[in-house]
Parts: C-alpha cells; sequence; structure tokens
C-alpha cells in the first residue's frame, strides 16, 4: 500500500475555530502529545500564517516568536513549521522562522498566483528549510490547468506541493483526475489538504492516498476553518483497518482530542454546507452578509449565484449586481448564522 505521512495541523488551521486564541501551553500540550505518539511534522501558528495576526486577520494570543519560540523548546523530534501567504508575510518572516529552528514552511497562495510565492520559496531553500506550496482553491482550475501550476512551483524549489480543497467542494473523482494530470508533467511530492463542507474530507483524503499523494493534512477532532479538516482519529483508526502500516497508539489518540480539543469544536451548519456545494470559500462571506442584508435577500442563493462566476476573487459590485436580481426573503437573513466567521480571518 502507498506509504504516506500525514502532517498535524491542529495548533495552525485549528486556531480559526478559537479564534487565534490558542496559548503557549495549549500548543505545549497538544504538540507534544502529538510528537509523542510519533507524528513527524506539526505546523503551528496563526491560521494565516506568519505577520498575519492583525485587527484585519485576527488578532493572536501571541506573537509569532512567541509560538515559534515554545515549539523549539518543547519539541524534540518533530518537525515544526508554519504557515506563509505571501503578501501577507515578508521576507523577513521567513528568515525569523528560521532563527526559531522552523524546519518547514508551507507558502499558501490562491492556485492562480502561485508566482507570488517564487522569492519566499527560495528564501527558505536558501536557509535550510523544507519549502512547500499549499495552491489554495485548486478546484478552481481544470486539472491540466491545475498541473501546470504544481509544475510551476516545483520550478521555484518546493519539495512539496499541496491540492487545497479550500471549500470543501472536491468530489473523489476530482482528486483522481487532478492526480492523473499532475504526473504527465511532475513527479513532485504531493500532499492533500482537505475541508469537510460536504463530510467527503475522510474519502477524499484516502482517496489522495490510494493515488499516491506523499503528505495528508489532519487535526485533532477535525477542528479547523469552516467545517473543519480530516479529523486525526478518524484517520489513523481507518488506516489502521484498512491495513496501512500506521504505528500509532490509538487509544492515547483519542485521549488527547478529547481532552484538550474536543471542547473547542464546532458542528456543521447550512453556510460551511453551501459553501462546500458551490465552492465558495468562507473568506467571500463578509461581502455575502453585508449585500444579502442590504438587499434582504438568501445568503445561500448569493452564494451559490455568485460561485458561478468565480471561486477565486471577490468583486463586491457584481455581487451587488446578483443580489438585486433575486427574490427577497428577509426571513433567510435572521435563521443563517453569519458571526462564527468574523474576527476570524479566513484564509
Amino acid at each position: 500500500m502507498n506509504r504516506f505521512t500525514i502532517m498535524d495541523v491542529t495548533m495552525r488551521d485549528g486556531s480559526y475555530a478559537v479564534n487565534f486564541q490558542f496559548s503557549l501551553s495549549q500548543q505545549r500540550l497538544i504538540t507534544t502529545g502529538i510528537e509523542d505518539l510519533g507524528f513527524e511534522y506539526i505546523e503551528i501558528g496563526h491560521g494565516m500564517g506568519l505577520g498575519a495576526s492583525s485587527p484585519e486577520n485576527g488578532i493572536a494570543l501571541h506573537t509569532d516568536e512567541e509560538y515559534l519560540d515554545t515549539a523549539r523548546k518543547s519539541l524534540k523530534k518533530a518537525k515544526y513549521g508554519t504557515f506563509c501567504i505571501p503578501g501577507i508575510a515578508k521576507l523577513e518572516d521567513v528568515e525569523k522562522a528560521a532563527s526559531y529552528g522552523a524546519g518547514f514552511l508551507r507558502f499558501g497562495t490562491n492556485v492562480t498566483d502561485v508566482k507570488n510565492s517564487e522569492p519566499y520559496i527560495k528564501k527558505a531553500r536558501d536557509l535550510g528549510i523544507i519549502p512547500m506550496a499549499n495552491l489554495m482553491k485548486s478546484y478552481a482550475l481544470k486539472p491540466e490547468e491545475l498541473a501546470d501550476k504544481v509544475a510551476e512551483a516545483e520550478s521555484f524549489g518546493a519539495e512539496c506541493v499541496y491540492i487545497v480543497d479550500s471549500a470543501g467542494c472536491m468530489l473523489p473523482d476530482d482528486i483522481k483526475r487532478c492526480y492523473e494530470a499532475i504526473r504527465k508533467v511532475t513527479d513532485v511530492k504531493l500532499g492533500f489538504h482537505g475541508h469537510d463542507n460536504l463530510g467527503l474530507v475522510l474519502w477524499n483524503s484516502f482517496t489522495a492516498i490510494e493515488q499516491g499523494f506523499e503528505f495528508i493534512d489532519c487535526t485533532l477532532q477535525g477542528i479547523g476553518r469552516s467545517s473543519g479538516n480530516a479529523p486525526l482519529e478518524m484517520m489513523c483508526i481507518n488506516a489502521k483497518k484498512m491495513g496501512y502500516d500506521l504505528d500509532v497508539d490509538l487509544i492515547k489518540l483519542l485521549n488527547l482530542g478529547k481532552k484538550y480539543v474536543y471542547p473547542l469544536c464546532h458542528r456543521y451548519n447550512s453556510i460551511d454546507t453551501m459553501c462546500g456545494v458551490s465552492g465558495m470559500h468562507t473568506g467571500f462571506l463578509g461581502s455575502v452578509r453585508k449585500v444579502s442584508g442590504e438587499y434582504g435577500v438568501n445568503p445561500l442563493s448569493l452564494i451559490d449565484m455568485y460561485s458561478d462566476y468565480s471561486r477565486i476573487k471577490m468583486d463586491a459590485d457584481k455581487l451587488e449586481e446578483m443580489a438585486k436580481t433575486l427574490p427577497q426573503d428577509e426571513e433567510s437573513l435572521v435563521i443563517t448564522d453569519f458571526n462564527g466567521y468574523f474576527g476570524h480571518g479566513q484564509y
């Protein structure tokens, strides 16, 4: 069976669910528990990565330096690293991560903007950090177009390129088609980062593994942005049942998630599900809430309509134009709860 490595992103993607308020004690207890279970890659920090803590993106409880220093002092075997969105982070932030011993950095760009990562990936390589590329909203391109972007990231020096199902809208067959197209142009290592808006994140993750992806992202209890990520517990349980060689103490793993993460998780709601149906990233929801409220229209209908226009960028004027064509439905505004999405950066 194909071998794969789990990247635990509980303390990074999971930070969205707590408004980036993970304490250093929580990081220390959770990450050392994950390390003790034998996981080799652990991502920490603000959900949107280095340099993101701000009123606009959500102010983290601690600084990048504090999260990195805590990882350096508490983790003995696992590689730890952070996320990095070019433009939000500066090149100096890559140097900062290196000075605190980060073993890898993952550079996230919209799948259409991979070029923005070039100087960051090269800087990381120069500093001895493993550079990875996360192609956010990967589903927005056809598989052949996506393959070209994967090859582009590899040409900059990325050692692993992630296909990212940012809206949790991909199907297992989408994963297969992406893999087949990519392997026609490059044999670079591949990773999969899924979200669970349609309840398919485990199926998609195992499909990726079966195809030959080398890295899979998981979080304890599935905690993460929007409807969350692949639950680490369920991934390991099912991998063992399917015969994968995974040396993890499941009882300790279950206890770790139940003790520290279970109380923090939220459940599915209609917004997450509609984002999965339509392929809309939750980062667009601020505009949807504003425009749907202004025109008294159903925000779910607006999400669905706008996603046919663009899954990559928000055009507020176009959104407003679309809202004017929808029927009045003010009751939907009362029952649709946007509150959990704001104050929480949504990359």
